[in-house]
């Protein structure tokens, strides 16, 4: 059994930018990167669908310098996926304390408690 730690990133990657770079950066410094990217439907639960379809996301995922694995994440509610999955840690900006992901980071940190599983929150990149 693999004792390399493993971290979990939510992502739709539909436009990759230097704050999705710098949170799988931070990512791979604390082990294996699993991205959990977005579905459509997921997407379209709190922004417009993305340009490029799920296919096409999950190529560029996969193909990002620090990602180990892409998995799909069906809802913007992670619970799923970290059950399953078990991270030790989840890194997320710090933008979504606030707004329509609020309660999704607080369901976050109440899942991760179950197996002393650590949120990790990089400064949002304010200037994309």
């Amino acid at each position: 059994m693999s004792t390399e730690k493993k971290v979990y990133i939510a992502l739709s990657v539909d436009l990759v930018h230097k704050g999705h770079l710098n949170i799988i950066k931070e990512g791979a410094k604390r082990g294996k990167v699993i991205v959990g990217l977005l579905t459509d439907s997921a997407i379209s639960q709190y922004k417009k669908l993305p340009l490029l379809d799920f296919k096409n996301r999950k190529l560029i995922a996969e193909n990002l310098k620090g990602v180990d694995k892409v998995v799909t994440q069906k809802t913007l509610d992670y619970t799923e996926n970290l059950i399953k999955i078990k991270p030790d840690f989840v890194i997320h900006g710090d933008d979504w304390k606030t707004g329509i992901q609020k309660n999704i980071r607080k369901k976050v940190i109440e899942t991760l408690k179950i197996w002393n599983g650590e949120l990790v929150e990089v400064n949002y990149s304010k200037d994309i």
